[in-house]
């Protein structure tokens, strides 16, 4: 566990830190902040849509023929692409790099492999949680220290996670053993090495689908926030590089004080599906209130207001694991991941659009937080559904105390 935390640490540093920086390096190719806009959504799609379309191959070529040399290829493979990044000359040089990224970055769900390999089940629970940690602290981390490279130079940060990409191939070659042995391997079906394969599981859940919705309506307000905060921050505040780094800083430690501390209280005194209810409507307001933010400290305020909202993907999970029967609970996880992955597909083409559309006004206009608007409105469905959902299961809002 020590090796492979250390491994996924280092990893999420590296991305994270070309996070609040990337926006800005495309703005070098582009002539105003809507085609800043429009390009910076054609770049993280490309990565989305490789890696949604590679994640599975390179999982069931870990499968095959072990987990170490495909976290090996990951790693290369990512330093390979922030080095060519940093030296881009054109938008269609980083497009290139961010679709080989994509179609080689499947750290995550090989390094959650790798840890169902080498746990017994009944500790699993928590060497996964250990991994959340892991990257909740490198997403924390990765973007405060590219805010700051960037500010010195733009090209800086990608250096930077190139050598720390460059180390942690290094060091899994020098360090990490192969968790997966040969009797345990499996050969390659290409028939369900593909994420289409993962979606259909959905169809097979049973009693789950309002709260398959909730994840979708969800996960793509999430994504799509994730797409639009830097360039949302740079126009309306006129942020850079800085600014940017430090405001992902402050998500990360909301995301870290309520996953890390909070929740287990919270889930003492309500049940998951009240936790998810009261959740999505202070998510719901906080899109309207990061829209409506005319000065930095009121994003803050919000954000910091906007506990509940933290906890919401957690408790969700939690209720699909617990309507899934014990032999099917991986298809189940697996089907949800491969939705969230469609999620990220979908999200830089929306919230790009939307970005660009709002940055046809004035930078103190209303419009031009639409894509946090949109997001609102994705929360809102999400919580009407849950209300009806939860109110046909009264069972599922039981106090835990009631309900053990």
């Amino acid at each position: 566990m020590r090796f492979i935390l250390i491994a996924v640490l280092i990893d999420i540093i590296a991305i994270g830190v070309m996070i609040p920086v990337l926006p800005h390096l495309v703005g070098q190719f582009t002539s105003s902040a809507v085609e800043q806009n429009y390009w910076y959504g054609a770049v993280s799609f490309a990565f989305a849509f490789a890696n949604f379309f590679g994640s599975p191959v390179l999982g069931a070529l870990s499968d095959a023929h072990g987990r170490r040399p495909v976290l090996l290829l990951g790693f290369t493979g990512l330093a390979l692409s922030f080095f060519v990044t940093a030296q881009a000359t054109a938008l269609w040089m980083l497009i290139a790099v961010r679709l080989v990224a994509g179609a080689m970055q499947s750290n995550a769900a090989v390094a959650n492999a790798y840890v169902a390999d080498i746990t017994d089940p009944a500790h699993r629970a928590r060497h996964f949680g250990m991994i959340g940690a892991a990257f909740g602290a490198g997403f924390t981390i990765g973007p405060m220290l590219g805010g700051w490279l960037g500010a010195q130079d733009l090209h800086l940060p990608f250096y930077v996670s190139g050598v720390l990409a460059l180390i942690n191939a290094l060091y899994g070659w020098r360090v990490l053993p192969e968790s997966l042995p040969p009797e345990r391997r499996r050969p390659v079906d290409w028939r369900r090495a593909n994420p289409v394969h993962a979606l259909h599981g959905l169809t097979q859940l049973q009693g789950v689908g309002p709260l398959v919705a909730i994840v979708a309506c969800s996960g793509l307000a999430q994504f799509v926030l994730h797409v639009v905060w830097v360039l949302y921050g740079s126009y309306r505040f006129g942020w850079g590089p800085a600014e940017n780094g430090w405001s992902l800083f402050a998500v990360g430690v909301m995301s870290i004080i309520v996953q890390g501390g909070l929740l287990r209280h919270l889930l003492k005194r309500w049940s998951a599906a009240t936790l998810v209810q009261w959740g999505l409507v202070s998510s719901t307001l906080a899109f309207v209130g990061w829209g409506l933010s005319t000065a930095p400290w009121m994003l803050y305020a919000v954000m910091a207001a906007n506990l509940l909202g933290f906890a919401v993907n957690t408790a969700v999970q939690s209720l699909i694991s617990q309507a899934a029967d014990a032999r099917s609970q991986g298809a189940t996880l697996g089907a949800v991941a491969a939705l969230n992955s469609l999620m990220a597909v979908l999200a830089p083409v929306i919230g790009a659009v939307l970005q660009a559309w709002g940055a046809h006004f004035p930078r103190d206009h209303l419009l031009v937080g639409l894509p946090f608007f949109f997001c609102a409105l994705l929360q809102l469905c999400s919580t009407l559904i849950a209300w009806r959902h939860f109110r046909r299961h009264p069972e599922l809002t039981a106090r835990p105390a009631a309900a053990a």
